[in-house]
């Protein structure tokens, strides 16, 4: 007997895709400083975070950018925990 095969949708592989690109992580640097930074898409977010940029709100289910340093004295995981959420457009003006 063979197996039964099921396509994937296409909605949920564009969904997958869309998730995909939106988490690609790069390194920029900025004031001296390497950063990582993430972008979050806007289905990616469940919480509000306070924009260091700007200190308004950034509310759940928003498009935005999480940052940590990557050159910090105190090593990668303290680097890491001391990430950020900002706006987008916040963080491409700081």
């Amino acid at each position: 007997m063979g197996r039964s095969r099921r396509r994937p949708s296409h909605r949920s592989s564009d969904a997958s895709f869309e998730r995909l690109l939106s988490g690609w992580r790069r390194t920029e640097f900025k004031r001296g400083y390497e950063w990582s930074v993430q972008p979050m898409g806007p289905g990616r977010s469940d919480k509000e975070y306070a924009c260091p940029g700007c200190s308004r709100t950034i509310e759940p289910g928003v498009a935005h950018v999480v940052t940590w340093r990557e050159d910090g004295v105190l090593g990668a995981q303290a680097d890491l925990a001391a990430r950020r959420h900002w706006h987008s457009h916040c963080w491409n003006i700081y």
